[in-house]
């Protein structure tokens, strides 16, 4: 097998007059999140607006600078804002890059993170910790910027943890509830198996380049031994399946529906899902120089794809048929950056739609469960169109995108990633493509079933809901602007040249097509599909489910109720190796090391128990004592005389 060719040396100018100030991003965030979380209870009133405030402010920065550096003939620059180690020859810095990619990040986090904490002010309006819900999303946010704009793979580091930090506070936030407690703790722990692997891949970078800075990593990739090239690239993909719940670390995602609804948008939307997929974008050099890291990725992607599609099919919480959502599109996305050429772009592409769409669907969830007293159980609604008409809109717009139907944003995104697949060529061409396409059927399938279940079909509601009611205005402006961006975004980053906008970073932006098929087949083909998926769901379920679980009738539907077994494989080959170890090491401890002093302890006390006695306080017994004594000396010399 060949490698691809080497890409290009990577330099990047020096940041100067508006762009100087991009750290501003990161830093309004940040600073807003300390003043919530140390200020106390007098800012229980104000609180909210602050959060909000901070990162509307950041998203207006985001566009200044975004239309800055389009002006800039060199579309990447770099700021050095100070050293943060130096050890010898080594030497980290603080530094800022803002480059195409960055930017269109910058623009999803803070844009898609401003409405959802609007979005967030009337959900969480009875909470009595909503101040500190606010700065916990400020530093949420300000962590996943300084991921994506940092200029080195420790600054990314650091980000991608304080992201891993944030969600677990923002998971947990019900912490009276044991699930949601366990919950947070999952995602932590899972996060960090891995970062461990992210760790090593910066130690690898040292090693073999004496730096973690982008420009010198992927300026030097091409002079590495390909062992050492493919390690870094798998370590890099084992923490981007991590950060993104892609197999064999997605476990964590669904679970993380145990936070408020707002947490799950902005993690499955605009932060956390994203950083792996952003990873892998940022050190495309690297994927680029090996054949055989990128096809894992591929496969990765792929397979993650299915698993998600299939498991979403089982589910009757609202809130996880979306999370198995958010684990199978971006699986389309790991597919695409996997690929790599022009379909890194239309990974990020895909990943922009997703985030309107995805992060839309889940207001709307939030938005019935607002309206439904907190229910997530689809077969406990229907027939809320009725009731919730705003709603019922804004998610069906949602619904229409993500399963691609034109002229949607979805369709804009996924279908050419599907083109793509295909267009591998050879057996790698026919496997992937297929995935992605039957992914394509079974999102249709799942999703129209959650949308029918829920506003359509006779009512199914418990008996404490009598009037189902639509949610305040303030929920209900950033779930239009996202509806909004569902039906607009795909149609308008295609035409407005996006894919050109990210050549400064990827280089070339254009996709080989199907050797055997014509674009205009494949695009019919997937709708075919698309539409299969939804008219056979809407037969189905059209008038309505059972109320309660039915026993399954198939090994696949079993599977799928129980994840397809994930938990049970992480258990297995995890979980069970480290108690059956803790419990050896806690018998050797017991056993062994405390035995061996408890039982000089015992040989020590025994001997001195059986001495104690000779201690009487007689002095007949002292005088018998001496007498024997004396006799016993007596006889040794008369021995040794005799002898």
């Amino acid at each position: 097998m060949t490698e691809p060719a080497l890409a290009e040396q990577v330099h990047y100018a020096t940041a100067s007059g508006a762009l100087s100030s991009v750290w501003l991003l990161i830093a309004i965030p940040l600073a807003s999140a300390v003043v919530l979380l140390l200020a106390g209870r007098r800012s229980d009133r104000w609180g909210h607006i602050l959060g909000c405030a901070s990162i509307g402010a950041s998203f207006v920065l985001a566009v200044w600078y975004f239309f800055a550096l389009r002006g800039l003939g060199h579309k990447a620059v770099s700021e050095h804002l100070g050293s943060f180690i130096q050890v010898g020859g080594y030497k980290v810095d603080w530094g800022i890059l803002y480059d195409p990619l960055s930017a269109t990040f910058a623009l999803l986090i803070t844009g898609v993170g401003f409405l959802i904490h609007v979005y967030a002010i009337g959900y969480m309006k009875e909470d009595p910790g909503r101040r500190r819900f606010f700065g916990y999303f400020n530093l949420f946010a300000a962590a996943m910027l300084l991921l994506v704009l940092g200029n080195n793979f420790l600054m990314t580091f650091i980000g991608w943890e304080g992201v891993g930090v944030a969600s677990y506070l923002l998971i947990s936030w019900y912490q009276d509830r044991p699930s949601a407690a366990t919950a947070g703790k999952k995602a932590f722990l899972m996060n960090r198996v891995g970062d461990a692997a992210f760790l090593v891949a910066m130690f690898l970078m040292f090693g073999y380049l004496g730096s973690t800075d982008f420009a010198t990593v992927f300026n030097g990739v091409g002079a590495l031994p390909h062992g050492v090239t493919l390690a870094i690239a798998l370590c890099l993909l084992g923490g981007a399946c991590g950060k993104s719940g892609q197999f064999p670390l997605q476990a964590w995602l669904p679970d993380a529906m145990e936070g408020p609804t707002p947490v799950s948008a902005l993690i499955h939307a605009a932060t956390m899902v994203t950083a792996g997929v952003y990873l892998i974008a940022r050190a495309h050099p690297i994927f680029d120089a090996t054949t055989i890291g990128s096809t894992i990725v591929v496969a990765v992607g792929a397979f993650t794809l299915l698993l998600g599609c299939i498991i979403g099919c089982a589910k009757d919480d609202i809130k996880r048929v979306l999370a198995y959502s958010t684990v199978s599109q971006i699986g389309y996305m790991f597919l695409a950056v996997g690929l790599g050429g022009g379909a890194y772009a239309l990974g990020i592409l895909h990943l922009l739609a997703h985030g309107f769409f995805k992060a839309g669907l889940f207001l709307g969830a939030g938005s019935v469960m607002h309206g439904m007293k907190d229910q997530t159980d689809m077969r406990r609604f229907g027939g809320l169109w009725k009731y919730m008409k705003v709603t019922w809109i804004t998610v069906g717009l949602g619904f229409l995108a993500i399963i691609g139907i034109p002229p949607l944003s979805g369709f804009f995104s996924k279908d050419p990633i599907i083109e793509a697949a295909f267009a591998r060529g050879g057996w790698q061409g026919w496997v992937f493509g297929l995935a992605a396409l039957l992914g394509a059927g079974l999102t249709a399938f799942y999703m129209t079933r959650l949308f029918v279940l829920t506003f359509h079909g006779k009512k199914r509601w418990t008996d404490d809901i009598e009037h189902p009611h639509e949610s305040p205005a303030v929920m209900q402006v950033p779930m239009i602007l996202l509806a909004i961006g569902s039906v607009a975004a795909g149609g308008l980053l295609v035409y407005g040249g996006f894919t050109d906008w990210l050549e400064p970073v990827f280089g070339t932006t254009e996709v080989p097509e199907a050797v055997h098929y014509s674009k205009a087949l494949m695009t019919g083909i997937s709708i075919v599909v698309v539409l299969l998926g939804v008219v056979i769901s809407w037969l189905l379920f059209r008038r309505g489910t059972a109320e309660t679980e039915q026993p399954a009738r198939t090994a696949i539907v079993r599977a799928a109720r129980e994840n397809l077994y994930g938990d049970v494989l992480n258990e297995t080959l995890f979980e069970l190796p480290g108690k059956l170890l803790t419990r050896a090491a806690v018998f050797m401890d017991g056993k062994g090391v405390d035995g061996i002093v408890t039982g000089l302890a015992a040989i020590v006390g025994g001997s001195s128990s059986r001495l104690r006695r000779l201690q009487t306080g007689f002095v007949r017994s002292y005088a018998l004592t001496i007498l024997g004594g004396a006799l016993v000396v007596v006889a040794a010399l008369m021995a040794v005389k005799l002898g």
